[in-house]
């Protein structure tokens, strides 16, 4: 079995055991300089993940006791030791082992499926009684005041938590959902919303809008990376990403009942706020340097009202910023597209590659290589990508045949550039959009394209011979490979 070897054989405890290990790989830088949590943080680690820096941890921010940690996810490496593995591919390829129905045949087949079922039993969670997240309660009075939450960029509306886990039930079927929703502090008691339209816990805000009453919401905020990572996976509609959580960890996630609200959170989360929106009340949330590298206008957007705060004793605070790529983000999208490779792939078999280029704002552009079988066959592939989740929001899809290293851009170029007559190789459609994509004729609706930049064949009317690609003969690169060290070059 491929699978994954593990960095070490327990699961992080929390985001200061991942601090750790991240100080042990080298990977993370004390700043000890006294910083403001308005644009000073954000603007060093603005700077520091476009020169491929490490992970920052603030322990002197401006009127605040507690320390900031941003940039933790900012590289491929580091993505690797969040979740614990020597490489995302091999992860990959055990969510696909996974995913195969073969049904063991004898005593020894059964013996080999041991490892993979024994896997499975993390994904449940456990509930105790007592957590760290709840050594300091406050209820009477709950405020924001204590937490550095940063202004990202000039223009924003106020400060913003930026990596939250928001947690909400669905008000009629119970079903949980954790999504990663920006929140806009309006004063120490309330907070914008950012629901967006597709989003899980949008859905559960809309089923108790139709009901007329509140939702009751918790928000952990500094829970460990696999946590932290599980609520940016894009997992289909009801499927609970603590699931996902305690498969990546390979260990149960331990969640403590709320203080003031109907719910369970992470026990090793640094803060929790707890409290709820009430469906007829919006506030002008915004504007918000986003993803895009551009501002998200002001909005109306719903309001989340606290009823406590709990935390840690000597809670950290971990934060992100977004806005101009590369950034932090792009790398928990890089992830995604590696470990659910193996579930589109159960979709489309022919896929042999895909690229979400962190440049194409995750959804702009979506690069795949397949087997081409038959005519047409790069259509149905862009297709069947604008139907499948959220690559759904897919702006721009190009195909490429299974040769092309979707991971060079230059290659992809190169055929783009050779391979396509525009008039017959562009397919143009509408549909969902990203709510976030400012350059669409009406919100969340837009039209798409798709290029098919795969060898044409006589079948797709191409009645022309197709020229053979340069190479280099295999006896010849050999030799050369042989000879390159005596020749001086580099």
């Amino acid at each position: 079995m491929s699978g994954r070897a593990r960095i070490s054989a327990m699961a992080y405890r929390d985001l200061r055991h991942f601090l750790e290990a991240l100080r042990a790989a080298g990977e993370l830088v004390e700043i000890r300089e006294e910083v403001a949590a308005e644009l000073e943080i954000s603007a060093i680690a603005d700077r520091a993940v476009k020169r491929g820096g490490p992970g920052l941890l603030f322990t002197n921010v401006r009127g605040h006791s507690a320390p900031v940690a941003i940039n933790l996810f900012a590289t491929r490496k580091r993505m690797e030791l969040a979740l614990q593995c020597e490489d995302l591919d091999g992860l990959a390829a055990e969510i696909g082992e996974l995913l195969e129905p073969k049904l063991p045949a004898g005593l020894w087949g059964k013996l080999e499926m041991l490892p993979k079922f024994s896997r499975l039993r993390f994904m449940e969670p456990r509930a105790v009684s007592k957590a760290p997240c709840q050594e300091i309660v406050e209820t009477e009075r709950p405020s924001l005041d204590q937490i550095p939450i940063i202004t990202c960029w000039p223009e924003d509306g106020g400060p913003y938590i930026t990596m939250p886990l928001v947690h909400t039930r669905h008000p009629v079927k119970g079903t949980r959902n954790i999504g990663m929703y920006r929140l806009q502090r309006f004063d120490e008691r309330t907070l914008g919303m950012h629901w967006q339209l597709h989003k899980g816990g949008a859905e559960h805000y809309r089923v108790a809008e139709e009901q007329g009453r509140r939702i009751e919401v918790a928000v952990s905020l500094g829970d460990d990376p696999a946590l932290v990572y599980a609520a940016t996976a894009p997992l289909p509609p009801e499927i609970d990403e603590l699931m996902l959580a305690g498969f990546l960890r390979q260990e149960r996630v331990e969640l403590v009942r709320c203080k003031t609200v109907d719910l369970e959170v992470p026990a090793s989360a640094q803060y929790v706020l707890e409290g709820y929106v009430d469906p007829s009340e919006r506030r002008m949330e915004g504007p918000f340097g986003d993803h895009t590298g551009y501002y998200s206008l002001a909005e109306p957007f719903p309001v989340l009202h606290l009823t406590a705060v709990t935390r840690r004793r000597e809670p950290i605070y971990l934060t992100t910023i977004v806005g101009p790529p590369p950034m932090e983000d792009g790398w928990l999208g890089k992830t995604t597209e590696r470990l659910f490779l193996p579930l589109v792939r159960k979709v489309l078999p022919e896929l042999v590659d895909m690229n979400l280029p962190v440049e194409g704002i995750f959804h702009n552009l979506c690069i795949v290589s397949i087997r081409k079988r038959y005519p047409g066959h790069a259509k149905k592939v862009m297709s069947a990508i604008w139907g499948l989740g959220q690559l759904m929001f897919s702006k721009i899809v190009v195909v490429v045949d299974h040769d092309c290293n979707v991971q060079d851009p230059r290659e992809v170029v190169w055929r783009v550039g050779t391979h396509i007559d525009p008039q017959r190789d562009i397919l143009f459609t509408e549909g969902p959009v990203d709510q976030l994509d400012f350059s669409a004729p009406r919100e969340a609706l837009g039209s798409k394209m798709g290029i098919d930049a795969t060898r044409k064949w006589k079948e797709e009317g191409f009645e022309r011979p197709w020229p053979p690609k340069i190479e280099m003969s295999a006896a010849v690169r050999a030799k050369i490979d042989a000879l390159w060290p005596r020749l001086g070059l580099p």
